[in-house]
């Protein structure tokens, strides 16, 4: 699995190492799905102002936001992976063979406030987007009510697995 993290210049989110729990959320995601596949998904750890402009250029919403996923993929279904063909080259790195699932953008700003606003850790907070954004990667959604309850159960089911509760 490749898991690449950049964090911009002056952002910092304090008590955790972001790429340990990146990595051990994005794994536990995938198990979830049982994804048959090696994996490459980047992270980009940015302020408020950096992911308002993004937000605003790739869907139009002049708003900061606490996570943006961009999937390099179409799935039939949530975490279905039988319609990924390893023979589609533009699905996989050509160097390491890996999937490439895509990219991940996360607010260290909204992070911080919103383990405040909940009431639970900076490391909780932190987790959960991981593993929102890794199930967006991966096919779900939540702009329907069904959709949302099982990307909710989803989501729980993955934070429960690495004992990260609120």
């Amino acid at each position: 699995m490749v898991f690449s993290v950049e964090v911009d210049e002056g952002i910092n989110i304090p008590c955790i190492s972001v790429s340990d729990i990146f990595r051990q959320t994005a794994l536990e995601a995938l198990r979830f799905t049982d994804c048959p596949y090696e994996c490459e998904v980047s992270l980009t750890i940015t302020d408020d102002d950096t992911i308002r402009t993004v937000n605003k250029e790739y869907r139009g919403i002049d708003k900061a936001t606490d996570v943006l996923s961009f999937p390099f993929l179409e799935f039939k279904a949530p975490g279905d992976f039988s319609g990924v063909s390893e023979l589609d080259p533009d699905s996989f790195n050509p160097d390491s063979g890996d999937l490439m699932l895509g990219d991940i953008m996360i607010s260290a700003d909204h992070v911080i406030a919103q383990a405040e606003e909940y009431g639970h850790s900076v490391k909780r907070e932190f987790a959960f987007l991981i593993a929102h954004s890794m199930l967006h990667l991966q096919g779900f959604d939540h702009i329907k009510a069904d959709e949302a309850a099982e990307m909710e159960k989803a989501q729980n089911e993955i934070l429960e697995r690495l004992g990260i509760r609120r």
